[in-house]
């Protein structure tokens, strides 16, 4: 059984949200909060594998939640499910250790699957949400170095703070792919650590603050 716990401020959408993944054979939800310091006080107190965070909420946030959970309780993943798709949302919560990240009108089929994804130490994301990400990866850098477009992509994730997961569910092929792309590019642009390629990245223009 994946052991969810539901977080969002609105009652009548957590309520709805309890009711549809009670439905879900393999799915137990283990508790529900309305905001982000109600949801770590059930991880203190109960064995969860996957909590299903909205963004925005009173007293303490998705995103303050999130990099809470991340830290505090690293065998715990986040999928955020929120009204909003917009870059900053997706990047802050990507950046705060969200494994997954869907829109609110997803159905249960696919949240269930994400929840089932991330239970199984993968990355999900919603089609709009890749598309998001993949039209970022088209502003203003330029391929630089040798580098083939994937390179580009997935260098242009790095710098962005993506791990090797999320990339992965960000362009929809393998962490194998993404690190063989990564020992390729770090070798293009003659670097060893992403701390050096992320510097190489906004110094060349292949991203921008």
């Amino acid at each position: 059984m994946i052991r969810v716990v539901v977080v969002d401020d609105q009652l009548v959408m957590r309520e709805g949200l309890v009711a549809l993944l009670d439905l879900v054979d393999d799915v137990e939800v283990v508790g529900d909060a309305g905001t982000g310091a109600e949801a770590l006080a059930l991880l203190a107190s109960r064995a969860v594998d996957v909590v299903l965070m909205d963004l925005r909420m009173p007293v303490m946030d998705g995103v303050e939640a999130t990099s809470r959970i991340t830290a505090e309780f690293p065998e715990v993943a986040v999928v955020v499910l929120t009204t909003y798709a917009d870059d900053e949302s997706i990047t802050t919560a990507l950046h705060a250790g969200a494994r997954g990240y869907l829109t609110k009108d997803a159905g249960r089929a696919e949240i269930t699957a994400a929840l089932r994804a991330v239970a199984a130490g993968q990355a999900t994301f919603d089609a709009a949400v890749s598309q998001r990400i993949v039209a970022a990866l088209a502003a203003p850098g330029r391929p630089a170095a040798g580098l083939t477009t994937r390179e580009a992509e997935v260098l242009t994730l790095i710098a962005k703070g993506l791990g090797n997961a999320e990339i992965a569910g960000a362009l929809f092929i393998g962490e194998t792919t993404v690190k063989t792309h990564i020992n390729n590019l770090f070798g293009k642009i003659n670097v060893r650590t992403r701390a050096e390629a992320i510097r190489y990245a906004y110094r060349h223009g292949i991203v921008t603050p």
